[in-house]
């Protein structure tokens, strides 16, 4: 069965776009320099935490200095002899004095957070953060710039992700066809990785991170996640309670369910966010006619028939690209992340239903991150690899439960969310497990959760902020995929007086 889809994977592609990269090279104010912290680390790792970070000039977008480097990691934190690996950083430098680093994550897993602070820090972490703050974007281990997973060129990727199965969909053949398929993306990613897959996990990204606060020259961790950022950071939080400094996880993950079950619940939050989309669209609030009649049912219904179409007859896209009802769900899917993509879905839908498939291709590839047929990172190898060696196997009744759940509670994406899973063909056995975080030790952490965002689903910063034992839960009410520095005043004005003065809220905030 699926794992689920990416959270946060369209952070990266926004902040680019807003970020309007000019290539230039600002110096006004020099690169952070301060010693590095090797305090309490095992002897055996401490040349890595002593290690002097070689900052050089980078572009970035917007105003302020940016540098760029890399510091080195070992491998595997239980046999540091084993080998190293690059992670890659870039600053933006504070605008005023600085308060010390902020580390940030956009998600994934495998997004890019070079990417993100490169392209815009202050979409990144919103302007009042970037007076007070070196902002550090990193790329985790088997990212982007950081040494990375491997695994196919942009045609056999396309080949990979688009070709349509020859077979009857659910068929015994059907399975076996995509089985195959998984297997050689697995061998490829195993023979172009150099042997770090059985390392692309989330705790050692974790290790990753306290080792960058060491260089960083922090005694304590200031982080913000998003996501699966979340999971990361709580994860950090549960290693290193003591280093927690200010920390704010915004779209949680409940790491208690199993992962079988985090899919099932991003099926019900996405075809929640459908139906809010599908009545704005009812209600003739956008620049173009909704492509559906009323009432919801009844749109859901003709988009569940348009699904069904195109899956038993594909449209070809300019490209040659055949999108199916696959493809369709995952241009759906990006678009659902953020209210502000509602109109190019309801432009793309509009044209599926018209025979054009190249709007609804424009949304797959915004999630995909492909451009003019290139893919712009690795993060599709780098999201199968920290989930399957992350995720233990689920039991058969974990798959039942989640196919029920789906089944009932999803009904529109529920024909083509489950399939063959990957990880059944992942060439190393996972080593993560499930269960309750609660950072006993830790210095007030900040979880936020939006009420109707798909692909966090409140509940799971819900039950995180109840299981850490210093978790404050901020609830935005509204639309989409998380909640700082998406407009919400209330949201902002509480994180950025955390961050900046270290004013806790007394209680659980809700921002209506």
């Amino acid at each position: 069965m699926r794992r689920g889809v990416r959270v946060a994977a369209i952070l990266i592609a926004a902040a680019t776009a807003l970020g309007a990269l000019t290539g230039c090279f600002p110096t006004d104010r020099p690169a952070p320099d301060r010693t590095p912290v090797a305090v309490g680390v095992p002897p055996e790792l401490t040349s890595y935490y002593a290690q002097d970070i070689d900052w050089q000039a980078c572009a970035g977008g917007g105003e302020g200095s940016f540098y760029c480097a890399s510091v080195t990691a070992p491998v595997d934190y239980a046999d540091p002899d084993a080998g190293d690996l690059d992670l890659a950083l870039i600053v933006r430098v504070a605008s005023g004095e600085s308060m010390g680093s902020l580390l940030v994550n956009p998600g994934g897993p495998g997004a890019s957070g070079v990417d993100l602070v490169r392209g815009s820090a202050t979409f990144a972490v919103g302007g009042e953060l970037l007076e007070h703050y070196d902002v550090v974007g990193f790329d985790p281990r088997g990212v982007g710039a950081s040494t990375a997973v491997r695994c196919l060129d942009a045609p056999e990727m396309d080949e990979y992700l688009f070709s349509v199965p020859a077979a009857e969909r659910g068929t015994a053949a059907w399975e076996a066809e995509l089985t195959e398929r998984d297997r050689a993306f697995a061998d490829a990613c195993e023979a172009g990785s150099d042997g770090i897959l059985p390392h692309i996990t989330t705790v050692n990204a974790a290790r990753d991170m306290d080792l960058l606060r060491g260089v960083l020259g922090d005694r304590q961790l200031h982080y913000l996640g998003y996501s699966y950022g979340a999971f990361l950071g709580a994860t950090y939080a549960e290693l290193f309670p003591e280093r927690v400094g200010r920390m704010v996880l915004d779209g949680g993950i409940d790491p208690s369910v199993p992962g079988v079950e985090i899919g099932a619940r991003q099926a019900v939050g996405f075809e929640s966010a459908l139906r809010a989309y599908l009545a704005s669209c009812l209600s003739g609030g956008g620049e173009e006619p909704c492509p559906f009649d009323g009432p919801v049912e009844t749109a859901l219904a003709q988009l569940g028939d348009a699904l069904a179409a195109v899956d038993a007859a594909p449209l070809t896209a300019t490209d040659g690209r055949a999108l199916n009802a696959d493809a369709m769900v995952m241009g759906i899917v990006s678009a659902l992340y953020s209210e502000r993509l509602w109109p190019a879905l309801t432009t793309a839908l509009t044209a599926v239903l018209e025979g054009d498939a190249d709007p609804m291709f424009f949304l797959v590839d915004s999630y995909y991150n492909r451009a003019d047929g290139e893919y712009l990172d690795n993060s599709t190898e780098a999201f199968s690899a920290y989930n399957c060696m992350d995720y233990p196997p689920d039991s058969a009744a974990e798959v039942d439960a989640a196919e029920a759940l789906i089944d009932e509670q999803a009904p529109t994406f529920a024909p083509y969310w489950s399939g063959v899973d990957l990880c059944a063909s992942w060439p190393y056995p996972p080593t993560g497990t499930r269960g309750e975080i609660s950072a006993e030790g830790a210095d007030p952490i900040l979880l936020i959760g939006t009420t109707n965002d798909p692909a966090t689903p409140y509940e799971w910063s819900a039950a995180l902020a109840g299981q850490l034992s210093s978790g404050i839960l901020l609830t935005r009410v509204g639309e989409g995929h998380l909640g700082f520095n998406k407009g919400d005043d209330c949201i902002d004005r509480a994180v950025e007086a955390y961050f900046i003065d270290g004013t806790t809220p007394p209680d659980d905030i809700r921002c209506e």
